[in-house]
């Protein structure tokens, strides 16, 4: 199936700078990251002023004497990163040294992780299906701390005068979610801890922005989604929830870097991650202000924005056993349902390096 896809196609999607990259391996790597496009068009709805590709503007003062560049690449939907640009305190953080920081935008993970791979970018933030794509593609990433978010920050739901109560009864029926996404991985383990298989289900793979239209006109019976469109939904038509990730998936974040940034320059990871964990104190300690940060960059109310804010967590952390495990689960599920064409290690691409918890 992911043989279908071209680099040809992929370009008419959007992702126009894999033309300067025609090797083998990024060729490969877009075959993969193909049943993930639904995510990449997800968040360029939820940010209408984002680029298709990554759109690179230098920030530091004087590039031209730097020792150093770190080359970060953000989406305006993952809060952190928005933020530590608006801000500049990266920046301040290493006039010192005389080093630089260019930051390039991208819609999704997807096309950031592919940036990385094509050395356009040293670090990033995404959910925690791109890496696993990008692994089995063979990217040379390394995972060095992650985000908490939440398990309440998605959920299945159904209209709010749906005769089906449970997760069990949608046996059957039509359920809209985002292949590869997160909530793809929420929605094959709840529906095998009640007792239905992935096949038993009529999936309908879209972006959250067809899926609010579908679901709405009730076209579909279910929709498996996260937050912010979650927020959404729920307050624009008391959408009810079947079952939220709660014991079911992590729904983290993770924080992803370039191998040979890593190993090159661990001295300018430590200082971007420092700088991201006091951004992350701020948006943890204040989701009022995070929500009014975002309303204008995502096009979402800001009340709307503060209850998902309200129910997610926020903080930078070393990677443990138990969060590799789980990420490993979420790659083994992958695998067994053929999102991606061979088995993968989490363990061998995590860094081994320290996490600052203070």
């Amino acid at each position: 199936m992911l043989n279908k896809f071209s680099p040809t196609q992929l370009l008419g999607i959007g992702f126009a700078f894999l033309q300067r990259f025609q090797q083998r391996k990024i060729r490969t790597f877009s075959l993969l990251f193909a049943v993930a496009l639904s995510l990449t068009l997800a968040v360029s709805a939820c940010s209408p002023s984002a680029s298709n590709n990554g759109t690179q503007e230098t920030t530091s003062p004087n590039p031209a004497a730097s020792s150093t560049t770190v080359h970060i690449g953000y989406q305006k939907a993952s809060t952190v990163l928005y933020a530590l640009k608006a801000r500049g305190e990266l920046e301040k953080a290493f006039a010192a040294s005389g080093s630089s920081v260019t930051w390039s935008e991208f819609p999704a993970g997807p096309p950031l992780l592919e940036a990385l791979n094509a050395g356009s970018i040293d670090f990033g933030y995404t959910g925690e299906s791109p890496p696993i794509f990008a692994q089995a593609g063979g990217v040379p990433l390394v995972y060095v701390a992650y985000d908490p978010w939440s398990p309440k920050a998605e959920a299945i739901l159904v209209p709010k005068d749906s005769p089906i109560k449970s997760v069990a009864e949608l046996k059957g029926k039509k359920i809209a979610f985002a292949k590869g996404s997160n909530a793809n991985y929420l929605l094959v383990k709840a529906l095998e801890k009640a007792g239905v298989q992935y096949s038993d289900i009529q999936r309908v793979t879209l972006t959250p922005a067809d899926a609010r239209a579908v679901f709405e006109r009730k076209n579909v019976d279910a929709w498996a989604i996260w937050d912010p469109y979650l927020a959404a939904v729920e307050a624009a038509t008391g959408a009810r929830t079947l079952a939220d990730a709660t014991g079911l998936a992590p729904n983290r974040g993770y924080y992803l870097a370039a191998k040979s940034f890593v190993d090159a320059k661990p001295d300018a990871l430590k200082i971007v991650l420092d700088q991201v964990k006091k951004v992350s104190n701020w948006a943890k300690n204040n989701p009022g202000e995070v929500a009014k940060f975002l309303s204008p960059a995502l096009g979402i109310d800001a009340p709307v924005l503060e209850i998902a804010e309200k129910r997610r967590e926020y903080d930078v952390l070393p990677l443990t056993d138990e969060v590799i495990t789980k990420q490993q689960e979420v790659a083994d599920t992958f695998y067994k349902i053929k999102l991606i064409p061979k088995e993968i290690k989490v363990k061998e691409i995590v860094w081994q390096g320290k996490v600052n918890n203070s």
